[in-house]
């Protein structure tokens, strides 16, 4: 189909014009806007749910009463689906009755309603926090699954020779844990890319296109019925997710 002029808007016109598609998308400045926004919403998203879902993760491997139903609740955003949590974070940062306005009033830390989905300034933005919400519950577990691997004995030797927390933590808790952190980190890469739902549903790519992903972008395009041009930009990011999807493959072959 991406090698095909496939408007079902047109269907006469149906036919094969070879690379047509993917001059016309390389062309489209909006698809090179959707490749920056890509970019910025795997790097960020990605990048700080690691960071915090690190940090949960520690948190949770420590003993403490009610550690189970922490452990429990803290998974709630990772299992709600896409659709419902783009739904309620629209809801929260709803310019005229969100609760995040609301509250944000209340405590006087401004003095007037702020439209976070209707202004290119602080949509892009929300919708990152959104999926740092969800993503943070699904490092936490996988770390949290390897740091209940690691021996406790290389932690008491290294007590032993007066090792700081932070010298534990670069020298036995991180190496022990790269293979974890390396295919979490490559499997999300790969989700938060693919993601459309939560965009779609918060902001439908704008406003003025601000928000618009690849993923996103062609699904948009699929929706008026251009099926050849987003069947293009599909193989597009099918190529450039390769880049990432190749590391994980061979590393799981290789350990199998």
């Amino acid at each position: 189909m991406s090698f095909q002029n496939y408007d079902l808007r047109r269907p006469n016109d149906i036919g094969f014009i070879g690379l047509g598609n993917f001059i016309a998308i390389i062309n489209d400045p909006q698809f090179w806007q959707a490749v920056k926004n890509t970019l910025i919403w795997v790097i960020a998203g990605v990048g700080l749910q690691f960071f915090f879902g690190f940090i949960l993760a520690l948190l949770l491997n420590q003993p403490f009463r009610g550690r189970g139903v922490v452990r429990a609740v803290s998974l709630i955003p990772w299992a709600t689906p896409g659709v419902l949590i783009g739904l309620m974070w629209k809801w929260i940062y709803d310019g005229n009755y969100g609760v995040l306005n609301d509250l944000m009033y209340k405590l006087h830390f401004i003095d007037q309603f702020i439209p976070f989905l209707s202004q290119t300034s602080t949509a892009f933005p929300s919708v990152i926090v959104t999926i740092i919400w969800q993503g943070i519950p699904f490092f936490a577990i996988m770390i949290l699954a390897g740091l209940q691997g690691i021996s406790q004995e290389m932690y008491e030797a290294a007590d032993i020779d007066g090792a700081s927390r932070m010298q534990k933590l670069f020298r036995i808790t991180i190496p022990s844990l790269k293979n974890v952190i390396f295919i979490t980190l490559l499997l999300r890469i790969i989700w938060v890319s693919n993601s459309v739902d939560i965009i779609y549903n918060m902001t439908g790519g704008g406003p003025s296109y601000s928000t618009q992903t690849l993923s996103v972008y062609i699904f948009n395009k699929a929706t008026v019925l251009n099926l050849g041009y987003s069947s293009g930009m599909a193989i597009i990011l099918m190529l450039l997710l390769s880049i990432v999807a190749i590391p994980y493959l061979r590393k799981s072959f290789k350990e199998g």
